[in-house]
């Protein structure tokens, strides 16, 4: 897995901004503010891309994680489209 490696689902943030990437969503973690990564929803989002970046298979829970981390800090546009709908 690299920085290129698409997310399960791409995540749009309601400035616009679009978070598709493994490379898109450590840089969005890299800024936060240091109070802010010790949430224990930032700390479990980071915590599952690590865990993706070892074991590919926690790329979904990731992506997760950080779409919960995102509604909780009221930024996501809009939860993504379903599987076939």
């Amino acid at each position: 897995m690299s920085n290129s490696s698409r997310l399960s689902f791409a995540l749009t943030l309601t400035d616009g901004t679009v978070i598709a990437t493994v490379g898109e969503a450590a840089v969005y973690f890299a800024g936060l503010a240091p109070e802010q990564r010790d949430e224990g929803h930032w700390t479990i989002a980071i915590r599952m891309l690590n865990n993706a970046l070892k074991e590919p298979t926690y790329l979904r829970t990731a992506t997760m994680s950080l779409q919960t981390a995102l509604v909780l800090e009221g930024i996501l546009a809009s939860p993504p489209p379903l599987d076939g709908h």
